[in-house]
């Protein structure tokens, strides 16, 4: 089959995946009718799993997706658009904190905090969703709260020492105490959030303040998170960006399979994840282009990190992308298959694709491609399983938690089609 005819397969299957199974899996179940918010805890059936926990993350990833879905005219009968906007007037009225300001992280689902700390990542995200769904509907009352968190991280999480922001915080914006606290560690995870978020509020507010930040932490993560010799990204750094452990903060999620009696995660000073590198490529990418900047000075990079990504990463047996390996890509640390990493690939790959004309990365996008649709997506409720052994055998068969919900899922079919798109007009 030529180059157009896999592309145009693709873009028809996601197209049905997108409108019949993933949109409809959420619009049907997403919001709490009896108390307001999103509920987001869902089995393996699909059905309330009755966990008594709602966050700040999956909230504002939930206005994102939706908002992301409208943006690129994937609303199915103004549902996208109504849920978002109902999610977004909610956020303020009831997860704003009126004392100290900023977002609470996590409450029960009757919207009462259980946990007041402030979490840059979670505002990471608030700025996103929020500059994503200002941009989509024209709304200056979301760009306005966006601005609030941006404003408070410059004030409170900015370390000007050596750079970057501090991450942990109690609800007062005083640092959180070291170690499992995470209050003395800088991650490429929050680095990297914070880089899209600087760049959807960017592009939303045009202000030259918001140019100036993006422009400064994509500095930083290419001279102080990325590896010097591989490119890779390094996932903790104490306050002078010297490597750290990597070790599970305490209201951190993802480490169920992972951390010792210590909190450290086996090869704690040398592993990477190929999602988080690809994800990272094509948000610099797109960075770029809101900031109006070639990426031709960032291609030597790109080619290691997308080299790496796709000579280590790839099953080449089974399919899809392994979860970690060394920072050199001679060991592959952790081979099962998680969801979001699938997700980033789908994006990264076109992007390459469109970036450098390889064709090899039209390949690896193929690869996940299969795997996600036959192996990940659960086809009779819409959503994607969450965790999978390598050769596609289901670990964890939730639909959704506080961490696991719709913002790598909706985004990865909506940038995928989007790129789709892009790649068959160069190719006509």
């Amino acid at each position: 089959m030529s180059i157009v005819g896999e592309v145009n397969q693709w873009k028809k299957e996601m197209e049905r995946h997108l409108h019949n199974e993933l949109l409809p899996f959420w619009l049907d179940r997403v919001w709490d009718s009896e108390n307001g918010g999103y509920l987001t805890q869902w089995n393996a059936e699909g059905k309330d799993s009755g966990v008594d926990e709602k966050s700040l993350l999956a909230h504002m990833r939930t206005i994102y997706s939706l908002s992301l879905a409208c943006s690129h005219n994937h609303d199915l009968d103004g549902r996208c658009a109504s849920l978002a906007k109902k999610g977004v007037l909610f956020a303020i009225e009831n997860y704003w904190d009126p004392v100290h300001k900023g977002f609470y992280w996590l409450f029960n689902r009757k919207n009462e905090v259980l946990i007041d700390k402030k979490i840059v990542y979670g505002h990471s995200f608030a700025i996103y969703a929020l500059s994503t769904y200002a941009t989509t509907f024209d709304d200056p009352i979301a760009l306005d709260y966006a601005e609030k968190c941006f404003d408070l991280l410059q004030i409170y999480a900015a370390e000007t020492s050596f750079g970057g922001y501090w991450e942990m915080f109690e609800r007062d914006w005083t640092l959180s105490a070291g170690g499992s606290g995470g209050g003395d560690r800088k991650t490429l995870d929050v680095h990297m959030h914070l880089m899209e978020a600087l760049t959807a509020l960017y592009k939303a507010s045009g202000k030259d303040i918001h140019r100036r930040k993006l422009e400064e932490i994509i500095d930083l993560i290419n001279v102080k998170i990325l590896h010097p010799i591989h490119k890779t990204g390094v996932p903790q750094f104490y306050c002078d960006w010297t490597i750290a452990p990597q070790i599970k903060f305490d209201v951190i999620w993802g480490w169920d399979r992972f951390a010792n009696e210590s909190g450290e995660k086996p090869n704690a000073l040398d592993n990477t994840s190929y999602g988080h590198n690809v994800e990272f490529f094509w948000l610099l990418s797109d960075a770029l282009r809101i900031l109006g900047k070639s990426i031709d000075p960032y291609k030597p990079m790109f080619e290691k990190i997308l080299n790496h990504a796709v000579s280590f990463g790839v099953d080449r047996k089974y399919g899809g992308v392994y979860v970690e390996g060394s920072l050199d890509g001679s060991v592959v640390y952790d081979d099962c298959k998680e969801f979001w990493q699938q997700a980033e690939f789908l994006i990264g790959m076109l992007d390459a694709y469109l970036a450098f004309g390889d064709e090899k990365f039209l390949d690896a996008y193929g690869n996940v491609h299969k795997f996600v649709f036959e192996r990940m997506i659960n086809h009779d409720l819409g959503e994607w399983l969450a965790l999978l052994q390598r050769d596609g055998t289901p670990i964890w068969t939730h639909m959704s938690h506080s961490w696991k919900v719709n913002y790598h899922t909706i985004r990865a079919a909506t940038l995928s089609l989007q790129r789709m798109d892009q790649i068959l007009i160069r190719l006509q």
